[in-house]
């Protein structure tokens, strides 16, 4: 779907990005000079340090050094030397920058050399000295308080709809993991089975009341409404999201059962049979887990269910320097056990946890086929270089997902003295979740 003719939407903090990316005037860029023997060796070290992935690079002059002891299956080209020093002085911000500006250009599956460069660097890092670890160490995420998680979700979720519509699914913009029971399933099949999924865990009925906290584009409100007759009440601090949602829940008749509400999931207030949040606690802040679990046990009627649905972790790691600073500010997604202490903390007993990081792989390499097939029109929306940025960030979250640095965690719980619970998940599988007809 082509965009609107609506005006063009400013890109969030545009001018401090390109003030602080890693850029130099295109003159600049191939220097007339021959590489210095040292910054060869810098080259070398810099592999053997990220564990001899199968990378090439070719320089600025047009020299190629080729890896030690492995064929080389991609090529990394460097416009300047000043590229080099700030690629080895941190790798984990400097890539992404410098990819984004056309300073680093690759030859080779953008996403098979994430993903070989990540395998390479988790096996290396084990044996990394500890003044490395802090030199390429990536940081803090930033803070996530009321106003702190406005700004950050502006950054990310405010920079138009026409953008996302160009690469999402046209079901529902889904901009969360996908469900795929069978490996061919489309994206718009997979996207409205993972909302059929969610409802099923739930065990939503008729009549049924439910919060839901950090509801994107409003798709499982409209969802859980139209198809199982319940009441939403959907939080969200994305105006361009709520917007959206409003007017597609009025174009489909269900205003009256689900309710946008443009405000913090912190200030949730009633009680429900059901508490749902898809794709936000990444966002929330390790530090705001008690509060978060405690809004839950109040909001959550005596036999009620809850599900968290979010990105997460083998154990506890901070996200890559690069995407906390220029595509996500304030994310951090928890490990395994930092996600269940937010049970922990309010006394629930949890019920089901299940992982789809392969869905999500398979996710991402289809909003990146979009995204490749839409790229004009995107870069005309903004520029090259948010293009190559975006870029880079969905082809490393495909090999981030295929390597297991980030796993896809679904948690359902409820209060630690419900006894109103089936006595098994067999109806979760009754018939297929995956629609049929699209």
């Amino acid at each position: 779907m082509a965009p609107s003719s609506a005006p063009k939407p400013p890109l969030p903090d545009k001018e401090q990005l390109q003030a602080n990316i890693l850029r130099l005037p295109l003159e600049h860029r191939s220097p007339d000079r021959e590489p210095h023997s040292y910054e060869r060796w810098l080259i070398n070290k810099l592999m053997r340090m990220a564990g001899s992935p199968p990378i090439r690079f070719q320089l600025w002059n047009g020299d190629v050094i080729e890896p030690d002891s492995v064929e080389p299956r991609f090529t990394l080209y460097l416009t300047d030397p000043k590229a080099l020093y700030s690629l080895v002085a941190n790798p984990n911000l400097a890539f992404g920058d410098l990819y984004a500006a056309g300073r680093l250009e690759i030859d080779g599956d953008l996403p098979e050399l994430m993903e070989s460069l990540y395998r390479a660097i988790h096996s290396a890092r084990q044996k990394w000295p500890r003044w490395l670890d802090a030199l390429w160490r990536n940081h803090n995420p930033r803070p996530t308080g009321i106003s702190e998680a406005k700004e950050n979700i502006h950054h990310h979720y405010d920079l138009g709809n026409d953008f996302y519509r160009l690469w999402l699914d046209q079901a529902e913009m889904q901009y969360t993991c996908a469900y795929y029971e069978q490996a061919d399933n489309t994206l718009e099949q997979a996207q409205l089975a993972k909302l059929e999924h969610v409802c099923r865990k739930l065990r939503l009925k008729p009549g049924m009341t439910v919060a839901e906290a950090g509801c994107g584009w409003g798709g499982l409100a409209r969802y859980m409404a139209r198809n199982y007759g319940v009441t939403v009440h959907a939080y969200n601090i994305s105006r361009e999201q709520v917007r959206y949602a409003r007017a597609e829940a009025e174009r489909q008749g269900l205003e009256h059962l689900v309710t946008y509400v443009e405000d913090d999931y912190r200030n949730i207030r009633g009680q429900f049979d059901a508490f749902v949040s898809v794709g936000m606690l990444e966002h929330v802040g390790k530090d705001h887990y008690p509060a978060l679990s405690a809004l839950i046990s109040n909001c959550l009627k005596p036999g009620g269910l809850a599900l968290l649905h979010s990105i997460g972790r083998n154990r506890p790691m901070l996200m890559n320097a690069w995407i906390e600073k220029r595509i996500f500010p304030g994310a951090y997604p928890p490990s395994i056990s930092e996600f269940l202490q937010i049970c922990e903390y309010g006394d629930f007993s949890v019920l089901d946890v299940e992982n789809l990081r392969l869905h999500y792989a398979q996710t991402l390499t289809h909003w990146l086929d979009n995204f490749t097939a839409s790229q004009s029109q995107i870069t005309d929306l903004y520029d090259e270089l948010f293009t190559r940025a975006w870029r880079l960030y969905l082809a490393g979250s495909i090999a981030a997902f295929r390597t297991g640095s980030l796993q896809l965690f679904q948690v359902v719980f409820t209060h630690g003295d419900n006894n109103q619970l089936p006595q098994s998940r067999q109806d979760l599988y009754t018939f297929p979740a995956t629609p049929e007809g699209i």
